[in-house]
C-alpha cells in the first residue's frame, strides 16, 4: 500500500508553484523528479567521498571504488542479472544502444539484418541506421495495428537466416503499449537470434527480471527511475559481451598498452573507458533502493489506477482521440482534442502549472502511422494523484473554451 503523502514529501519540487499555480508534473516519461535521498547521496558523494576510482591506493579512492562497485551490485540485483560482470555503466539508454550497435555491429557484415519495431524511440532507430550506412546491414520493421499493438505474427515472416538481432522497446514512450517481449525473445531464440530490449520506459513501472526474460541485452537510464541524469545501464549476457570489441578506447578499459599492441580489461570494465560517473552510479543505486522500499508491484498497481482514472476522464470529452489503446498499457496517455494543436494545448496547460509533453516524442514513425504530427502526452509516476488528474482535466476544459471547442 502506497502512502502517497509520505512519498510526495520526499520530492520537494512537487511543492513548487508555476505561474502562481501548484505544479502538476505529468512529464515523467521524459524524466522523473528526484527524491531527497537521491539528491543527498549526490551531495554526500562530492562532499565526503570524492576521488577517482579503481586507480588510487589512498583511502578516498578505495572508499569511492567500493561505493561504485556496490552500486553495480545493486543494479545487478534490481534486474536479477546473473553477475555484476554483465552490468556496464553508461551515460543512459541512448549510449547503451549505441554501444551495442557499434560493438555488436562489428560482428555484422553487408546484407545482415536487424529487426526493429514501428514504435521505437529514435534512440533505437538511428544507431542502427548509422550501422546500415557503415556496414550495409538491412533494417526490417515489425508493424503495429490501429490500437498500437505489435503484429507479432509478422516476426516469423521477417526472420531469415541473415537476421542477426532483434531490438525493441518494452514500453512505448509515445503510446504506452507494453509489448510482449518475453514472447518476442522466445521466437528469436528459436533461431538463435539475440534480442536487445529498450527498458527506458519499463524499468520505473514494471518488475524486470532479465534471467526470466532470457534477454541478451537490456538497457535503461537512471533519470527515468528517480535517479540522476548522465548515468545508465547496459545489461548484456556475458557470452555476447565477451565476443564484442570495445566501444571506446582509453583508460580503465585496458589491461596493457604499448605502441605495438593493447590488450583489454576484463568485463565489465572493457566497455567503461575513462573515469566512470562514480557519483551517478551511487545515486542511481539509491534511487533503486527507494523504489525497492516502496515495492515495484505496489507502484505498478497504483499507477494502473492513475492511468485508468485519467483515461476515463479524458474519454468523457467530445472529439477526444486517444492515440494508443493497447490492452496492456503503462502509465501514460497520448491524445488529441479535436483541432487544438498539441503545442497550443501544452502552452495553455503550462500557464496553469501543468507540465505535459507535446510533439512527436522522438517517435516520428509512430506519428506517421497514425497520420498525425504529434500528440499531447500525460505520463504518470508514483508521486502523482487523482486530484492532480482532476486539475489536468480542468485545464483541458479551460483550453477547450479558449479555443471554442
Amino acid at each position: 500500500m502506497i502512502d502517497i503523502q509520505k512519498i510526495r514529501a520526499d520530492f520537494p519540487i512537487l511543492s513548487e508553484k508555476v505561474y502562481g499555480k501548484p505544479l502538476v508534473y505529468f512529464d515523467n516519461a521524459a524524466t522523473t523528479q528526484k527524491p531527497r535521498q537521491v539528491v543527498e547521496k549526490i551531495e554526500e558523494g562530492y562532499y565526503k567521498h570524492n576521488a577517482n576510482i579503481h586507480r588510487g591506493v589512498h583511502f578516498l579512492s578505495q572508499e569511492a571504488t567500493e561505493a561504485h562497485e556496490k552500486a553495480r551490485k545493486e543494479v545487478c540485483s534490481f534486474i536479477n542479472a546473473k553477475s555484476t560482470t554483465e552490468i556496464v555503466f553508461t551515460r543512459g539508454t541512448t549510449e547503451s544502444i549505441n554501444l551495442v550497435a557499434s560493438s555488436f555491429g562489428e560482428l555484422c557484415q553487408a546484407g545482415d539484418e536487424i529487426i526493429l519495431t514501428e514504435m521505437e524511440h529514435h534512440s533505437n532507430i538511428v544507431p542502427w541506421q548509422l550501422l546500415q550506412t557503415r556496414k550495409g546491414i538491412v533494417i526490417k520493421v515489425i508493424p503495429f495495428d490501429e490500437k498500437g499493438e505489435l503484429k507479432l505474427n509478422e516476426i516469423d515472416k521477417l526472420i531469415t537466416y541473415k537476421t542477426k538481432l532483434i531490438a525493441c522497446t518494452q514500453v512505448s514512450n509515445s503510446l504506452g503499449t507494453i509489448n510482449p517481449v518475453k514472447e518476442i525473445i522466445r521466437k528469436a531464440h528459436l533461431h538463435n537470434i539475440p534480442v536487445l530490449i529498450d527498458g527506458a520506459q519499463s524499468v520505473p513501472h514494471i518488475k524486470i527480471d532479465v534471467q526470466d526474460l532470457d534477454v541478451d541485452f537490456f538497457v535503461f537510464s537512471g533519470h527515468k527511475i528517480y535517479g540522476p541524469t548522465g548515468i545508465g545501464v547496459l545489461y548484456g549476457k556475458e557470452v555476447w559481451l565477451e565476443k564484442m570489441p570495445p566501444y571506446q578506447g582509453g583508460g580503465e578499459m585496458i589491461e596493457h598498452v604499448s605502441f605495438e599492441r593493447t590488450t583489454f580489461n576484463v568485463l565489465p570494465f572493457k566497455f567503461e573507458a575513462g573515469t566512470p560517473d562514480f557519483i551517478g552510479s551511487t545515486a542511481l543505486a539509491e534511487a533503486l533502493r527507494y523504489v525497492n522500499n516502496i515495492g515495484i508491484e505496489n507502484i505498478a498497481d497504483y499507477e494502473r489506477g492513475l492511468l485508468a482514472y485519467a483515461t476515463e476522464k479524458l474519454s468523457q470529452f467530445e472529439n477526444v482521440r486517444i492515440i494508443g489503446q493497447a490492452k496492456s498499457k503503462s502509465s501514460l496517455v497520448s491524445f488529441l482534442i479535436n483541432n487544438i494543436y498539441p503545442y497550443d494545448l501544452g502552452l495553455v496547460l503550462d500557464k496553469l502549472g501543468i507540465a505535459v509533453r507535446t510533439g512527436h516524442h522522438c517517435a516520428q514513425p509512430v506519428m506517421d502511422a497514425f497520420h498525425i504530427e504529434g500528440t499531447v502526452r500525460a505520463s504518470f509516476a508514483l508521486y502523482n494523484t487523482k486530484e492532480e488528474i482532476d486539475i489536468f482535466i480542468g485545464g483541458i476544459e479551460h483550453a477547450k473554451k479558449m479555443f471554442r471547442q
